[in-house]
């Protein structure tokens, strides 16, 4: 049965990773489309986009994103090692 579980998981893995290379594609090929069609648009959409990112403060929301991470796994981390003890006790009372 966990032969069955794994196989399965695998097969959603793969069907996942091949759906997910064809949506790219398409995307890409649209965008190329677009950009052959419209390319002035397009340069002016791009500018505007790096404006956008340059004045987005990207390195303070992805510090404050890591910190969080930080603060997040020193509890994640003592749950993890309480389990871990509850399951050695359970097996040594067995």
């Amino acid at each position: 049965m966990d032969e069955q579980v794994a196989g399965t998981t695998e097969d959603i893995a793969e069907r996942g990773l091949r759906y997910t290379k064809d949506q790219w594609e398409q995307l890409m090929e649209q965008t190329e489309g677009y950009v052959r069609e419209n390319p002035t648009r397009a340069v002016a959409y791009a500018v505007v986009a790096g404006l956008i990112l340059d004045r987005l403060p990207v390195v303070r929301i992805l510090g404050g994103f890591a910190r969080l991470t930080l603060m997040a796994m020193k509890p994640a981390i003592l749950i993890y090692g309480a389990t871990k003890l509850y399951k050695a006790a359970q097996q040594d009372e067995a």
